[in-house]
């Protein structure tokens, strides 16, 4: 059976421009990744473009903390192109939590959805035709499907308008400044956002919605049963993609997402993560020259990233905080209980270089909340660190919660009683005082 790759702004293919599509692929790929494999590895964030990034704009972030290990241009609004499907994608998600969708909810293709413009890939929806959420939301994540984006846009939304709306509404609440968006699909020129914006907008979908990481690395999807050919995945830095013939020379371990775009006024660009030995990257390269190119930039990012940090624990869980050693509680045998750190506080730093942070603030659980008995473990406050990136002056945070390091039971209600009739005469003693001091 003929496979049908949808690449680019083609509707079909034949078997003779197949044939030409895997002999350009063939001599695009025998370098694919050669530029970035001599990545000057003492480069560092925000200082010109060391690394000879090929694109307009690029950034790699660590998204758990959001530090920023290499920018360039990354503050700019540029079009996206179909990376705007990520927002869809995240709301999408992000209904099916709040209980108004599900995975198996059908949908009816609206005539919105069926008259996409012939340019962008599609899996040629017809008006009326029916589709689980999640067969649509494959085709989006996989294919790039226009149509299937716009179907569910308007489930959501009413309209595609109505959709619009709530893009610009979610992107002002995770705080990118930089995104106005026109449309779902992003065939708009006049939808923009920034590589930054875009890297936090990847981060937040790995962090709150991971199992959207399960459908990005999908390589390859059947839509219908009558489909004679699949849709191929427009990432072909799949880690998955190392055994297939045609695309092994771009896959990359580790990598399981997020999502690739072109139009004329966008180029080809690439949101990308990748994850090896627990260390996750995203990445976002705008208005690169070629398919090809989208990938090897991508691929000097993760070179220079891997090469040259480390996750470094620089606060040990369990530990002890100087400023804050004990808590006071009330009705407890003892009147207060050691506290120490939940987790541990670890950030990126350079490969070989000592890292310390410092205690930034710290926070109390109010005191009607700190009442015995006390267990060992719970939650009494949180400690707020701040390490300051040596190379750009980058302040990075984190939050732990402050624990108790052990149980506190209950007083007998007679201590209760004397302690509370201590109080009262000490109260009292202190106000004659004050009154004839």
């Amino acid at each position: 059976m003929k496979l049908s790759f949808k690449l680019g702004r083609l509707r079909a293919m034949t078997a003779a421009g197949l044939a030409v599509w895997m002999f350009m692929l063939a001599l695009g790929s025998t370098a694919a990744f050669a530029e970035g494999k001599a990545a000057d590895a003492t480069a560092s964030a925000g200082t010109g473009n060391p690394l000879g990034i090929n694109a307009k704009a690029a950034i790699l972030m660590e998204p758990t903390t959001g530090q920023v290990l290499y920018e360039l241009n990354a503050d700019e609004a540029l079009p996206p192109a179909s990376m705007t499907k990520m927002m869809t994608e995240y709301i999408v998600l992000e209904e099916i939590k709040a209980g108004r969708l599900t995975w198996d909810t059908v949908v009816s293709t609206s005539a919105e959805a069926a008259t996409v413009p012939p340019d962008g890939s599609q899996v040629y929806l017809a008006e009326g035709e029916k589709h689980t959420v999640k067969e649509l939301y494959i085709a989006m994540a996989v294919g790039s499907a226009s149509d299937a984006t716009i179907a569910l846009a308007v489930q959501i939304g009413g309209s595609t308008a109505g959709f619009v709306d709530k893009m610009n509404e979610t992107a002002q609440k995770l705080g990118l400044t930089s995104a106005h968006f026109t449309g779902p699909s992003g065939l708009e020129e006049t939808t923009v956002i920034s590589a930054r914006d875009m890297a936090k907008l990847a981060s937040t979908i790995i962090l709150n919605d991971p199992e959207f990481l399960t459908y990005s690395s999908i390589p390859r999807y059947k839509f219908r049963e009558r489909d004679q050919g699949e849709l191929i995945n427009y990432n072909w830095m799949l880690g998955s993609n190392k055994n297939s013939e045609e695309l092994k020379s771009f896959a990359y371990p580790g990598v399981d997402g997020m999502k690739t775009g072109y139009i004329g006024a966008a180029g080809y660009c690439f949101t990308g993560t990748v994850e090896v030995n627990g260390l996750r990257y995203v990445s976002v390269v705008m208005n690169t020259k070629t398919k090809q190119a989208r990938f090897r930039e991508t691929a000097k990012l993760y070179d220079f990233g891997y090469a040259s940090f480390e996750k470094k624990t620089i606060v040990a869980p369990k530990s002890e905080v100087e400023s804050v050693k004990t808590v006071k509680i009330t009705k407890g045998k003892s009147k207060s209980v050691p506290v120490i750190t939940g987790t541990d506080v670890s950030f990126l730093v350079k490969k070989g270089t000592e890292a310390k942070a410092t205690v930034l603030k710290t926070n109390l659980l109010p005191e009607k909340q700190l009442v015995a008995p006390i267990k060992q473990g719970q939650k009494l406050g949180t400690v707020t660190y701040e390490y300051k990136n040596p190379d750009n002056g980058q302040s990075l945070t984190k939050t732990v919660d402050l624990i108790a390091a052990k149980d506190v039971k209950k007083a007998g209600w007679f201590s209760l009683l004397f302690r509370s009739i201590g109080h009262f005469f000490s109260s009292l003693f202190s106000g004659i005082a004050n009154l004839f001091g």
